[in-house]
């Protein structure tokens, strides 16, 4: 019976001693050179201020708003496309509709300046 089980502990062994040494190695041998400028935080593209709560600029929220109408429309439209010929005809114009909205969005963001970066 312990042989059947004994390739799935020696299989577990080895994982946890890879997981263990891999790290640990990159701790031993790794660089060690600090400075101000790799312990700062990162922050958006510039130094950290004093108090979280200060207002972002508009363009990060203009941003995230176009990460967001194509992450839609790629999560959309790879199942739609996989049943498409089920969907026939009624597909077609409910995901031209859906297309149609995303690209709105997608001029709106155009027009507010949100691709322009200074």
């Amino acid at each position: 019976m312990l042989q059947n089980y004994l390739p799935v502990l020696i299989f577990m062994l080895i994982g946890v001693v890879g997981g263990l040494i891999a790290p640990l190695l990159g701790y031993i041998l790794g660089p060690r050179k600090p400075n101000a400028e790799k312990l700062s935080p990162y922050e958006c593209g510039f130094p950290p201020f004093d108090d979280a709560r200060i207002p972002f600029d508009v363009r990060f929220y203009l941003v995230a708003i176009l990460f967001i109408v194509f992450d839609l429309e790629t999560a959309f439209l790879v199942p739609w496309a996989v049943v498409f010929r089920k969907l026939s005809w009624f597909g077609l114009g409910v995901m031209g509709i859906f297309l149609g909205l995303l690209t709105i969005g997608f001029i709106y963001e155009w027009k507010k300046g949100g691709l322009e970066w200074e």
